[in-house]
């Protein structure tokens, strides 16, 4: 019988069982709709963190170990539909972590949980290795080929706004390379990395192979697992300060790293744009998921001509938004993910106020006069009249929110957008063809989207560049992160 997990409490998952932390410590899930307390979660002590490791290198040289790639693949592939099967049950578990709307998460988080595990499965049975004929020196010949292996344990520290999506993101091209992993949710979105266990174990993945510890960062689970000199390999998904502190202690024994890490990323939207969808995209941008995407636009630049006709139609748009739980009837925006978080996207919305920035609509906190008043909601946000220099146009903030500025010239603009000390993505809303692919390279980011925003092929490369992130995921990039490749010369 299939070992289950309560949703009212998240135990560890260590070599196949769901097990109560050694370090006797617990923790509490807090609901992001009405701040009441969900379920208790086991924070992984030093000990617990070490069971994990050694399990997933016990793992490596098991069952799983001795996997072909076809073997490997079609068990990732029944991952995949053992999501799918219990898409309720993930839906559920997201949208009570994370409070976000229902179809959001139905649209988004879950398909692509999936999807990561399918799409990965698939890439890596048909991976090549180079293949070179070499003249030697004594008039004969050699043959140069490249062979690849699994890197190890690797470290999979995921964040709290798409928590299954970016969990599974690294997880699905890890196992598909044949490593193992130790995963470590953040600690206010524990739920979805605990029931994958559940499908794990129902399609037979071997014991070992994927762990789960939940804790925080800075002596608990993750400071814990990054130290740990079993960790071949890490991989992170979160704000620029901890991929730093991450980064240092990979430093201990050169492991790998891979940092997706903050970003402020800017709209560009010409005068010959169709306004119409420019807006739409930007109401997408800015306010999904709350704000609380890596990828989202918190700097809009408008050529002046439109300047204010665009800033009228946003701010329309934001107005019209409706706030609330997972199944209120039109959510369009649910709340902030935690009260910590809230603190720190409303500092920046007294810090606009006392900058005196035009708060052309929001810059609050909404009253239902319901049980939602206790949650950490906050009103989507527009502001104008700012420098470049305010923290508010500068620093991320992650959350519903937006500064937008008039210019005058390509050249200015470009200018503008690249003098940040972030470079994760930008949008560029123009029907000029020849102005998109002029301006689209000359702006330093990983990734560029012209009339559309979130738009993702698995196959191509995702990264930042500057405090963006180091390191580049997605298709051949994420096999290439997550396997060691060694050259074979054979003389004939």
């Amino acid at each position: 019988m299939l070992q289950r997990e309560a949703h009212d409490e998240h135990r560890l998952f260590i070599d196949g069982e769901y097990r109560s932390a050694l370090s006797g410590r617990m923790f509490e899930k807090i609901s992001p709709i009405t701040g009441a307390v969900i379920a208790q979660v086991h924070e992984a002590g030093r000990e617990d963190v070490d069971l994990a490791v050694r399990a997933a290198k016990a793992a490596l040289s098991g069952p799983w170990g001795k996997l072909t790639v076809a073997e490997r693949a079609a068990m990732l592939q029944d991952v995949s539909r053992a999501i799918n099967d219990r898409f309720d049950d993930f839906l559920e578990a997201e949208i009570a972590d994370t409070g976000k709307p229902r179809s959001l998460a139905r649209m988004v988080d879950i398909p692509r949980g999936g999807a990561n595990f399918s799409t990965f499965a698939d890439m890596i049975k048909n991976l090549g290795s180079e293949f070179f004929k070499t003249d030697t020196p004594d008039g004969g010949t050699a043959i140069n080929y490249g062979t690849y292996r699994p890197k190890g344990v690797i470290g999979v520290i995921s964040p709290w706004n798409l928590p299954l999506l970016l969990m599974t993101w690294k997880v699905g091209p890890a196992l598909a390379c044949g490593n193992t992993v130790v995963v470590k949710p953040s600690e206010v979105t524990p739920h979805t990395a605990t029931l994958l266990g559940e499908v794990m174990n129902s399609v037979g993945i071997p014991k070992g192979v994927y762990n789960v510890i939940h804790g925080f960062g800075p002596e608990s689970a993750g400071e814990y697992l990054t130290q740990h000199p079993l960790v071949d390999g890490i991989t992170f998904t979160g704000e620029t300060g901890t991929g730093e502190a991450i980064m240092t202690q990979a430093a201990v024994g050169l492991r790998d790293v891979s940092l997706e890490l903050g970003g402020k990323n800017a709209a560009i939207v010409f005068a010959d744009a169709d306004l119409d969808k420019a807006v739409a995209g930007t109401m997408q941008s800015a306010f999904a998921n709350c704000g609380q995407v890596c990828l989202g636009t918190e700097r809009v630049y408008v050529e002046r001509p439109v300047f204010d006709d665009f800033v009228s139609r946003l701010k329309a748009g934001a107005e019209g938004l409706v706030l609330g739980g997972p199944d209120h009837p039109g959510v369009g925006m649910g709340p902030l993910v935690s009260q910590e978080h809230r603190d720190k996207v409303l500092s920046y919305y007294h810090l606009a106020e006392k900058e005196q920035a035009n708060i052309v609509t929001g810059g609050g906190v909404p009253q239902f006069g319901d049980d939602r008043d206790k949650g950490f909601f906050v009103e989507p946000t527009i502001w104008t009249g700012l420098s470049e220099a305010s923290p508010i146009v500068r620093e991320e903030i992650f959350g519903p929110c937006c500064h937008i500025s008039p210019f005058d010239s390509e050249d200015e603009v470009i200018t503008r957008v690249n003098d940040n000390e972030y470079g994760l993505a930008s949008a560029i809303w123009t029907q000029d063809i020849s102005r998109a692919h002029r301006v689209a390279p000359q702006i330093e980011v990983g990734l560029v989207w012209v009339n559309s925003w979130f738009l993702r092929d698995l196959r191509t490369a995702f990264g930042g560049s500057k405090k963006s992130g180091i390191g580049r995921e997605g298709g051949e990039h994420s096999l290439e992160f997550y396997t060691e490749r060694a050259n074979i010369c054979v003389k004939l």
